[in-house]
């Protein structure tokens, strides 16, 4: 755009570095001690600290050591994990699903921790399947070995401990902890948690005459030496050993005087071969644990589940630090120069994407007055540096975020509402400058106010920064593989690729102010001007309501409210400064005035973040995306399509209301039995910038079907009705 006047493009230099800010200042207040982000699946922190919160789930490093810590002293450590309501984490024999949790130590020289020893679980019947692990608050205790010339004065314990909690979706989570414990006081704070779970451990008790025989596709469990007190009541059953039973199905047991006898079946799936199977019985709050030997032989294992070899290098390709992205429609990885210009060529169709469009419009205005063909070139220069420029410090400070640990990507600045209302802020003013209610010049000096005819090579500048500013949050075809492959190399290479997508963008305008018949073809200025000017008022009005809808998904109905309310006293404002004479000095002083109560009240409301959506419920058939129900899906030979989105994304909405809503595609999605899920990224979400990740994308839109056995298959930023249903026949 070539401003109108300097200070328009001045101001939105201003309005935008603040938003910013606020939105870097608000980041910097995240909980640093968060589990893999602080929201479901997301990455782990680097600081540690006793204890770690998640929605699900509270964790807490416990210790006990009622005598100090030394030689042949008792000395425990302890997870204790509080599950929400119906959230439960796992045994370390899972059952039908899961995994146990998994705690690694770091101890000092002469201090080593043993096992878990694991509380008794309960059974936790998961549709058709059944799992063994825990609900409401259980503590996973470990002791602790000090060696005899173990001299320091306190011992400092540090754990990364993995645990997957569970409710119908399952979510993997982490956490870093630290503690330090004195050496010749005691710590008996915990002993009370630390007692009740010793006392609902399992008691160990001789094998005796105690078997397990193998009969075909069961097993027959004879266990002798129980207490007499459990005699004629049912007991539950849990095998240490994984993969040998079926945990849901039914099976058998009685009591033959003080032998108790159980037939299990096999697992239909079995896995293991075990000589010794450590069986844990439990009745009430009681339970005992029994190593007993396996007699007879076990029947054929069942062949693995081989994984497709593309699946395979699909996986360890996600895997791998620094491998290359899975590529759209499984096309072969990116190298540096193809990414360069894949980047190069995604710039330049970012031109075409509705969310640049009013810039455009306004640079069409501007370039119609430019008849020099020197200021021309050196105005088509200018902007390229303008956005060139701005694309490499957007991708500076993604960088940076990034590896100081933010989980972000491209478009993450429109996740703010800070910085989405002042983008509305800016576009009103805009809008209203170009409808005519005000000129600047009107309230600047007039040396200032004729700094338009003296710099338009600055004003061209600028204009290219606030092109980048809107197209940021948009994603043009070869655009998304280009910057998720830019996020994995080095930062002067990462860097390139940033500056190639911004020269993309300014090519064609460049081109244009660089060929003479171009601006020959354009109609001479005249009377149209002005009106075309005001025409292109409301593709900034346009712009604004699209804001006022991305702030209402971020900070809900009253922020929205709040910011039209702004805007409208905004506007009142500039409008009482056009007057002239005792109505411009009483009506300005109200309006201002007005303006600065209402921002102090309502402020806040607007940039305030509202609690995330509870409810999973379907809409028109699409459900809110979550890690790892993908997964869960696949593993039920179900075909699943992703929408990743955001509010913000202009090109999202697009597809939404076009393709994503044909009638013809969403015949074949339910022909198809594919699940829709729509994984919404309008304000920060490591889960999904985790996803997005592993997908080699950095932003949206995304689109992606998972098919049971076959790698993932990335669509085109811009959707078809064609590409989409050709991909569908393929399921």
């Amino acid at each position: 755009m070539n401003f109108k006047r300097p200070f328009l493009a001045r101001l939105f230099a201003t309005i935008f570095i603040a938003g910013c800010a606020i939105s870097m200042g608000a980041n910097a207040q995240i909980i640093t001690n968060s589990v893999l982000g602080n929201a479901p699946g997301a990455g782990s922190s680097s600081a540690r600290s006793p204890v770690v919160t998640t929605d699900q789930v509270r964790a807490e490093l416990l210790a006990w050591a009622p005598d100090g810590v030394g030689p042949g002293k008792q000395v425990w450590l302890g997870l204790q994990l509080d599950h929400q309501p119906e959230w439960h984490t796992y045994w370390k024999n899972s059952g039908d699903s899961g995994l146990p949790t998994l705690l690694d130590w770091v101890l000092p020289a002469g201090v080593a921790a043993g096992e878990i020893a694991w509380p008794t679980p309960k059974k936790i019947p998961i549709g058709t399947l059944a799992n063994y692990g825990y609900e409401n608050t259980i503590l996973l205790p470990v002791p602790l070995t000090v060696a005899q010339n173990f001299s320091a004065s306190q011992l400092d314990v540090k754990l990364k401990a993995a645990w997957l909690v569970c409710r119908k979706e399952c979510i993997p989570q982490e956490g870093d902890f630290s503690l330090s414990i004195p050496v010749r006081s005691s710590t008996g704070m915990s002993s009370k948690l630390f007692q009740d779970t010793f006392a609902a451990t399992p008691k160990s008790l001789p094998a005796g005459s105690s078997q397990v025989e193998v009969s075909g596709k069961a097993i027959k469990v004879s266990l002798a030496g129980l207490p007499a007190a459990l005699q004629g009541k049912t007991l539950a059953f849990f095998p240490e050993t994984a993969g040998v039973i079926e945990p849901a199905a039914q099976w058998q047991q009685a009591w033959q005087g003080a032998l108790w006898t159980a037939q299990v079946p096999l697992s239909g799936q079995r896995s293991e071969s075990p000589a010794m199977m450590p069986l844990v019985v439990a009745v009430d709050n009681a339970a005992y644990r029994i190593e007993a030997p396996v007699k007879g032989e076990w029947p054929q294992l069942v062949a693995a589940a081989m994984v497709p070899p593309a699946l395979e290098a699909a996986l360890k390709a996600n895997a791998s630090a620094g491998a290359a992205p899975i590529q759209a429609n499984n096309a072969a990885p990116l190298g540096l120069v193809a990414a360069l210009f894949a980047a190069l060529l995604g710039g330049m169709i970012l031109n075409l994407m509705p969310c640049v469009f009013p810039v455009l419009a306004i640079k069409v205005v501007g370039f119609v007055h430019v008849k020099d063909q020197a200021t021309r070139v050196s105005t088509g220069l200018a902007y390229t540096a303008g956005v060139v420029l701005s694309f490499l410090a957007l991708g500076a400070l993604l960088l940076g975020l990034r590896a100081a640990g933010e989980q972000l990507g491209w478009g993450f600045q429109l996740q703010s509402p800070a910085v989405v209302a002042a983008l509305a802020v800016l576009f009103t003013l805009m809008g209203l400058n170009l409808a005519g209610l005000f000129e600047f010049g009107n309230f600047l000096p007039g040396r200032v106010a004729n700094l338009q005819s003296k710099n338009p090579t600055i004003n061209a500048f600028l204009s290219g920064v606030l092109a980048t500013a809107i197209a940021s949050p948009c994603t043009a075809p070869f655009m998304g593989a280009s910057l998720g492959f830019a996020l994995g190399l080095p930062a002067v290479q990462a860097l390139a690729i940033f500056a190639a997508l911004g020269v993309g963008m300014a090519l064609p305008y460049l081109a244009a102010s660089a060929v003479p018949a171009v601006a020959r073809a354009l109609p001479r200025p005249g009377a149209w001007m002005q009106t075309f000017k005001q025409l292109m008022a409301f593709p900034m009005f346009a712009t604004v309501a699209w804001l006022v809808w991305v702030l209402g998904q971020q900070s809900g109905i009253d922020g929205a409210g709040a910011l039209l309310a702004l805007l409208v006293l905004l506007a009142l404002a500039i409008w009482a400064l056009t007057l002239k004479g005792r109505a411009r000095t009483a009506l300005a002083s109200v309006s201002v005035l007005l303006l600065a109560s209402a921002l102090w009240a309502l402020g806040p409301n607007v940039v305030r973040l509202q609690e995330g959506p509870t409810s999973n419920q379907a809409v028109n058939g699409w459900q809110a995306w979550e890690p790892g129900r993908v997964e869960q899906l696949n593993a039920q030979g179900q075909s699943v399509f992703v929408d990743f989105t955001a509010a913000w994304c202009v090109t999202c909405q697009y597809n939404k209301k076009t393709t994503l809503a044909n009638a013809d595609v969403m015949a074949d999605m339910a022909a198809k039995k594919v699940n829709l899920l729509r994984a919404d990224w309008t304000r920060r979400d490591p889960a999904v910038t985790a996803a997005l990740s592993q997908l080699g994308r950095s932003g949206v839109p995304v689109y992606v079907i998972y098919k049971p056995g076959r790698a993932p298959v990335v669509l085109s930023e811009i959707l078809s009705v064609d590409d989409v249903r050709a991909e569908l026949a393929k399921l």
